[in-house]
């Protein structure tokens, strides 16, 4: 009797309090809830149409930072590179337009695109290692000069791929040697290099667009990237880092000057391991941002600073100079032809390996330039 009593009254208590509820629920308490709620969702929504102003107001000062950089830009470069022969090199399909882009900017600067190539997968495809060496010891028979014998395959695929843009015949510095076209062609077949267009002048310099491979890189960051898929794109970015430094060494060596121009640097990534080798950091300028209108219009500027001795790493990341490079005034470009001498020789100032315009000698833009060997 006791047990049935206690869970009538532990019943009741419970309706009880349940019914109590109800009418708070419907009577005082529903007003203040009401408030209370409707005060939130109204708070929310004035934050939201805050953030919505800022963002519109930050896109429209953004826009006309654009339109007045834009406009800056036609001074800027006008006449940076007058005359200049510039061969754009790019990697794979992962520049986003970006070389289209570089390509235009060069020739507002008053250069000309006399080369366009595209480095496909194979030129870093483990698989293809073998064949590679294979091509490698092919063309350095058309090499002039040759690279070191223990130089080994990328090096001498970097000295054919610049030697192909670059190589002049030593009594015509307007006219490309067959050795060169040769090369072109054989990179070409080998399904390494894609060329866009016809290669008619050798090349002044060299302008390597590095792709986006630092945007993936960062994408592969967040929590739900695969770790395995990180580790194989880093592999891959290295890789590439590799090409890189080898195509800017050889372009060092053979024209008077390098850019390499990438996407925002992340750690690892292409554009900061460049950076951060001393060798290269030193000796081969840099432009990030590439994707952007800043960082295109920076690569002419950088160019043309590099040619005329100096080095800089501009845009954004580690290591980097300014965010813009200064305008650089270079001499007209002198190309002297080398007059063959009694002995069926040259001049003796340079074996005929130098494209564009310096020829063994310093180029008229270049008077104050230090070394860039």
């Amino acid at each position: 009797m006791i047990d049935f009593r206690y869970h009538l009254v532990s019943l009741i208590s419970v309706f009880l309090a349940l019914a109590v509820g109800i009418v708070l629920g419907a009577g005082p308490l529903k007003e203040s809830i009401g408030d209370t709620l409707t005060g939130e969702v109204d708070a929310l929504r004035q934050r939201a149409a805050d953030l919505r102003t800022e963002l519109d107001a930050a896109g429209a000062e953004l826009a006309d930072s654009q339109a007045a950089f834009e406009s800056a830009a036609d001074d800027l470069l006008a006449g940076v590179l007058e005359e200049r022969r510039v061969a754009v090199v790019a990697f794979g399909d992962r520049d986003g337009g970006a070389t289209d882009d570089v390509a235009a900017r060069l020739e507002e600067a008053g250069a000309v695109v006399s080369a366009r190539v595209r480095l496909t997968d194979d030129w870093t495809d483990p698989t293809r290692a073998t064949f590679r060496q294979t091509l490698a010891g092919t063309l350095v028979e058309y090499l002039d000069p040759a690279p070191d014998a223990d130089a080994g395959p990328g090096t001498e695929l970097a000295e054919a791929l610049v030697q192909a843009v670059s190589n002049a015949v030593p009594e015509d510095p307007d006219r490309r040697s067959e050795n060169a076209a040769v090369v072109l062609q054989l990179l070409t077949e080998s399904g390494l290099v894609e060329v866009d267009g016809e290669v008619t002048l050798p090349a002044d310099a060299v302008v390597v667009v590095a792709g986006g491979f630092d945007a993936e890189l960062a994408d592969t960051g967040d929590e739900t990237a695969a770790p395995e898929d990180t580790e194989a794109l880093q592999e891959t970015v290295d890789r590439w880092v590799a090409v890189t430094r080898e195509i800017a060494f050889a372009s060092l060596l053979r024209t008077d000057g390098v850019v390499v121009a990438g996407h925002e640097p992340v750690e690892g990534g292409l554009l900061a391991q460049i950076r951060d080798g001393q060798a290269t950091a030193t000796r081969a300028s840099t432009v990030a941002d590439v994707q952007g209108l800043v960082g295109q219009v920076s690569v002419p500027l950088a160019l043309a600073e590099r040619i005329g001795g100096a080095v800089g790493h501009y845009g954004s990341g580690p290591g980097t100079t300014a965010p813009v490079p200064p305008r650089v005034e270079l001499l007209p470009i002198q190309r002297i032809p080398q007059l063959p001498t009694s002995d069926g020789g040259g001049d003796g100032t340079t074996d005929g390996a130098t494209g564009g315009g310096t020829d063994g000698a310093p180029d008229a833009g270049e008077a104050t330039q230090e070394p860039t060997g």
